[in-house]
């Protein structure tokens, strides 16, 4: 098959296209800008494109699927040519969908803990050596790309974003995929930009739950009040599966599990993490793997990239990185630390970078976001609210919205460099929140002052 890429520098479009060209499609693409780890991963398959911009020479009557991405614009001169050809134009996902239609489709869905899920059930399939199809929104260990296809395949497992389609399909991506099996693990409001009120939100998963094929299944977290009140009022015919947090225990810094066995270590920590891994034990149950099985693959999973990823450690200190942004996760993900390690002085560093989360409306979606840190800090551009056109944001609104007196916060890169370098790390587990890198902030450099 030949399909064209508009866009194809995008986390999921380019792993997307290496998808495809691995299994044997003639992939090309158009971009008008590339950044790693894209642009190498896809000069070292040859697909590249030799210079940057939109052509719409590139678009020829003999392609057979254009893929189109978020990046691009509604008047994208090479998504005019595709229109004028009359060629087929997918999303992302619609492609996606194409490829699975006769495959049993695992979508998961919700506001949090989609990537972990995913990750936590695909680990558990490569560890048993159980091949399945895949979408991910992580780069996991083990695996060369976030997406994989095949044709023979029975089982395709895909994260669910809440997010757009497409620049001219402005359904979320979620809507297209039509579960044979679904899981849902949380519902907290995000994307203000595209879902404006909280009622507007919640009805994107009211519309995910009728898209489950007739007699198909859902495993939903009870423990959430309104994923519990979505799934138990939706009238479509399908299978529903609560599921609740596990019991585990903490001890020296170290998580068990409480399995039918007795108590088993864990490499993932935070209540937040076993639940998603209890979410995953139903699915892979679902897929065909038992619960003995399952433990034994889950206890060597170590984690989404980006999601608690451990940076550093000493015999006092302790480092993590995180994707944490919206409220809901950075509550979630300050807690889990601070109740792995409760003996240490816990320093959390979060950067609001998103539409949302610099948005002076959603900002007191944050009350209380940082409570369980002894130290907590927020750092946030004002050039990245001039790029995203939105009110100018002041200090003391941040202030107000965590309702917290001793919050540190910085609006200067430099500012914040030397805040978190002049910092005494002795007994204290550091950690940085963030879907950015602070205005240019060094990971490796922090690894090297903790030591």
């Amino acid at each position: 098959m030949r399909v064209h890429f508009i866009a194809i520098g995008g986390s999921a479009m380019h792993n997307l296209a290496l998808a495809l060209h691995e299994k044997g499609d003639h992939v090309t693409g158009s971009d008008d800008e590339i950044f790693n780890p894209s642009k190498s991963r896809l000069e070292a398959k040859g697909l590249l494109p030799q210079e940057y911009g939109w052509f719409p020479e590139k678009i020829t009557s003999d392609i057979d699927a254009v893929i189109l991405g978020m990046h691009a614009k509604k008047d994208n001169p090479e998504l005019l040519k595709a229109e004028e050809l009359g060629l087929k134009i997918y999303s992302y996902p619609e492609f996606l969908f194409e490829q699975s239609k006769h495959k049993t489709r695992v979508v998961i869905g919700g506001s949090h803990g989609k990537t972990t899920i995913t990750s936590m059930i695909l680990h558990v399939m490569h560890y048993h050596d159980k091949e399945v199809d895949y979408m991910v929104g992580a780069q996991l260990e083990g695996f060369d790309t976030m997406v994989h296809l095949t044709e023979e395949n029975d089982f395709i497992v895909l994260e669910g974003d809440e997010y757009l389609s497409s620049p001219i399909d402005r359904r979320p991506k979620f809507h297209l995929y039509k579960p044979n099996i679904a899981l849902l693990s949380g519902i907290a409001w995000d994307h203000i930009n595209v879902f404006p009120t909280y009622e507007n939100y919640v009805e994107q998963f009211e519309i995910f739950l009728k898209q489950i094929t007739n007699g198909g299944a859902i495993i939903y977290n009870e423990e959430d009040a309104e994923v519990k009140q979505v799934v138990e009022a939706t009238e479509n015919p399908i299978k529903k599966y609560p599921y609740q947090t596990p019991e585990y225990s903490v001890e020296d810094g170290e998580t068990l599990l409480e399995t039918p066995e007795g108590p088993m270590p864990i490499e993932v920590f935070g209540k937040h993490n076993l639940n998603n891994l209890e979410g995953a034990r139903w699915i892979c149950q679902l897929m065909g793997v038992d619960a003995d099985d399952f433990y034994e693959a889950i206890a060597t999973f170590k984690g989404a990239s980006k999601r608690l990823e451990k940076i550093a450690e000493t015999k006092t200190a302790v480092a993590f990185k995180d994707y944490a942004h919206s409220p809901s996760k950075v509550k979630a993900t300050t807690q889990a630390v601070k109740n792995q390690y409760p003996d240490k002085k816990l320093v959390a560093c979060l950067e609001l970078h998103t539409y949302s989360s610099l948005n002076p409306e959603f900002l007191s979606e944050y009350k209380g976001a940082l409570d369980a840190a002894d130290a907590a800090v927020v750092f946030y551009s004002p050039h990245a609210v001039m790029i995203k056109q939105l009110e100018e944001i002041k200090a003391e609104q941040i202030e107000e919205a965590f309702q917290r007196e001793d919050l540190m916060i910085f609006t200067n890169p430099g500012d914040f460099k030397t805040f978190l370098y002049s910092e005494e790390y002795e007994n204290t587990a550091l950690l940085l929140m963030s879907s950015g890198n602070y205005g240019g902030l060094d990971f490796d450099e922090v690894k090297e002052y903790l030591k």
